[in-house]
């Protein structure tokens, strides 16, 4: 290897030599070391050792080989892998020893990260909004950037000069400044960074931060470079936070708030004009240390504000606190202090900045206050009847033992409930409609008979009033409620009604019955008078006589069952008075069905039966067995005999405080129009069915009713009956 052979492969340019057929001729180190290649490429094609490259790099070697002298561009190639690889070549057709066929001298190199950095100056240069200048003096011109244009809103294209640049600066105090600076550069070379408000082309009015740098030759500014940036916004953010800060100062000295730091290093304490006056003491008789702060806190508080101020500073809680200080005049006075712990990248604690407000007005307002909430805790407490302190929401925010006795709840269990989830729903919404009232102003107070529930589910009847309670500024802050227990008045009341209710269809169950009594008998009486003197008649021949006797026996018959059925209804009205026991429903129904088996088999009915196990009813039990058996048969008795299948369905459930039992069946139903009125009325029959007797339906009214329940009945002519029964739960 020559001496120029061994220079050329160990510089630090990437170059290669190739031959007219585009293989390796030479080549340096450096270029195998870029490409990463094998040093063994010598005679190898270009083209193959190296695909991944430019095409515009591949048709300048081409060019080159066929007489051009040089080729030079920069391009950026996407490889197979996705990567982005930026190339920058020269290329030059080089002759030895006059062969006509030239060999090429190519220089490639890789500048992907010098492009890369350059891009990356350029993007942060837009977005920090930082554009370049040159002024040259000696040829008197101006140079700006794109970015200097934008700022300044001129085309790209926009041609500056001195003057006219200067006259984009807002007139007066930044016009003045810059024409200022920019003289003093060119006199004395000085170089100026400040902040001015400029207008732009358009007439948008924004700060800028303008730097200007002279260059000086031979003791002569021939030149001025610098940069220039749009600061607009977090100029007027600071603006804006000078301004806050000094409304700030002035509302923190209107409303007596001091503001103080603490050097925890130094110990060194410095308050605001503001903290004197808060602690009644002069500048001059302040050290400015924080035994100072502790020598004017009450005695009785110094220990307690001492483990405030060390626990903030080791992090364990914030500094918020009251404590009382004495002036000098031995007046005592609240403070409220509050402040934030400031502390280096190692947690360490620097500073403590806080405010101090004299809050002496508001404490002894609270203790007044605490005072009369002691009072309203005591009447609370004692209170006879029930009182409760509710939010605007309606949960209840106190209670008194008076209405936790009358709900059956705890206090516990009041305190995690709203009035709106003990209230009778039918009465809510006029409670409601009245607190609105309140909370709008239309009133001042509401008095309303209620319902609540109790923690059984039982109903409790109150007498409630409500106050609205108010805070300083007027606004309700809570609802004071009186109640008034009155249930034990109202079951007395709805007894009374009932006992009255009772005695009134008593008197006209007796009056119907004397009429029945009336009617019927003196029928048979009359009858049997008749048939007597038939008898008595010695004229009468003996067929006539076995006659008249058959007739009598008749009639005796038909007397024996009138008394039969009128002694039931008696029997029913008699024992009104028998104590009610619980019976189980299912059992009735159950034995019921057992004993008409034969009846519903012979007649093909079907019986649906939906009852609850362990259902239970208060009655008489023979009554009972009556009601149900009556109601079955009758639907049997009145099927419709037209339809392919009979169906009786047997239900019952539980509601509240009843039990309520339906039989459905789909037969021959009754005309309510025509019959209604008369349906439960002694001897009325709706059907021509021979078996009918007219009293079953009375009977049954009268034992239902006898132990407390009531009867009714839906029915629709050729679609069916369904006869309901409302009796007490066990």
């Amino acid at each position: 290897m020559t001496l120029r052979q061994s220079i050329f492969h160990n510089t630090s340019i990437p170059f290669a030599i190739l031959d007219a057929q585009q293989c390796f001729v030479d080549f340096s180190k450096q270029w195998l070391s870029q490409f990463n290649l094998d040093p063994e490429i010598e005679g190898k094609n270009f083209l193959n050792e190296m695909p991944e490259l430019p095409e515009e790099l591949k048709l300048d070697i081409n060019y080159c080989l066929e007489g051009i002298e040089h080729r030079s561009d920069s391009k950026r190639l996407i490889l197979a892998n996705g990567d982005s690889v930026w190339y920058d070549w020269k290329i030059s057709s080089i002759h030895e020893n006059d062969v006509s066929s030239p060999n090429v001298l190519i220089i490639l190199e890789d500048i992907t990260d010098k492009r890369r950095e350059e891009e990356l100056m350029i993007k942060s240069q837009e977005v920090a909004r930082i554009g370049g200048w040159e002024m040259d003096l000696v040829k008197n011109s101006l140079y700006w950037s794109k970015i200097t244009k934008e700022i300044h809103e001129v085309p790209e294209d926009y041609v500056p000069d001195i003057e006219r640049a200067i006259s984009f600066y807002k007139e007066g105090r930044s016009r003045d400044t810059i024409t200022h600076l920019v003289q003093n550069a060119i006199d004395s070379g000085k170089p100026w960074e400040t902040e001015l408000e400029l207008i732009t082309k358009n007439g948008n009015e924004l700060w800028v931060r303008a730097i200007g740098e002279p260059e000086i030759v031979n003791g002569k500014c021939v030149r001025i470079v610098g940069t220039f940036q749009d600061i607009d916004r977090r100029k007027r953010i600071e603006l804006g936070f000078k301004e806050v800060s000094e409304r700030l100062s002035l509302a923190t000295k209107t409303a007596g708030i001091g503001i103080w730091e603490y050097n925890i290093p130094d110990n060194q304490v410095y308050w605001d004009q503001n903290m004197y006056l808060l602690y009644g003491i002069q500048e001059a008789d302040f050290d400015g240390v924080l035994e100072a702060w502790q020598a004017c806190v009450h005695p009785d508080d110094i220990e307690q504000t001492s483990i405030e101020v060390n626990n903030a500073i080791s992090g364990i809680k914030n500094f918020d606190t009251i404590f009382r200080v004495i002036w000098p005049s031995g007046d005592i006075r609240w403070m409220k202090a509050e402040a934030t712990v400031l502390r280096d990248g190692n947690g360490n604690a620097l500073k403590m900045i806080g405010i101090n407000q004299d809050i002496t007005d508001l404490k002894r307002t609270q203790l007044q206050l605490l005072k009369s909430e002691e009072s309203l805790k005591g009447t609370l407490e004692n209170s006879s009847i029930g009182m409760a302190l509710v939010g605007k929401d309606g949960s209840f925010i106190d209670v008194n033992p008076s209405l936790c006795e009358s709900l059956g709840h705890t206090k516990e269990e009041l305190l995690n409930m709203t009035f709106q989830e003990i209230t009778h729903p039918e009465d809510l919404e006029i409670d409601l409609s009245y607190l609105r009232e309140l909370i709008q102003g239309k009133r001042s107070t509401y008095q309303i008979e209620k319902r609540y529930f109790n923690k059984n589910g039982e109903v409790v009847y109150i007498i409630l009033t409500v106050t609205a309670a108010r805070n300083i500024e007027g606004d309700i802050s809570h609802f004071i409620s009186q109640i008034v227990d009155i249930t034990a008045r109202i079951k007395a009341e709805k007894k009374l009604k009932g006992l009255l209710e009772l005695s009134t269809s008593q008197n006209s169950s007796l009056l119907n019955f004397a009429h029945i009594v009336s009617h019927n008998l003196r029928s048979h009486a009359a009858n049997l008078t008749m048939i007597s003197s038939f008898l008595n008649d010695e004229t009468l021949g003996e067929a006539e006589k076995n006659d008249s006797l058959g007739m009598l026996g008749r009639a005796s018959n038909g007397l024996n069952e009138t008394i039969a059925h009128l002694n039931e209804v008696v029997q029913v009205k008699l024992e009104t008075d028998k104590k009610l026991k619980s019976i189980q429903l299912p059992y009735i129904v159950q034995k019921v069905l057992m004993d008409i088996q034969a009846l519903i088999n012979k007649n093909d009915v079907e019986i649906r039966v939906d009852v609850p196990k362990h259902l239970e009813v208060k009655g008489v039990l023979a009554y009972l067995e009556s009601v149900v058996l009556n109601l079955v048969s009758n639907a049997i008795k009145y099927r419709d005999p037209e339809k392919p299948k009979s169906t009786i369905l047997i239900k019952a459930w539980e509601k509240d405080q009843n039990v309520y039992l339906e039989v459905a069946d789909n037969g021959l139903g009754i005309d309510l129009d025509k019959y209604g009125k008369k349906l439960f009325g002694m001897y009325k029959t709706f059907h021509r069915n021979k078996d009918a007797r007219g009293i079953g339906l009375f009977i049954s009214k009268n034992q239902i009713e006898s132990m407390g329940g009531q009867i009714s009945v839906e029915s629709m002519p050729m679609k069916g009956s369904t006869f309901k029964v409302v009796l007490l739960k066990g």
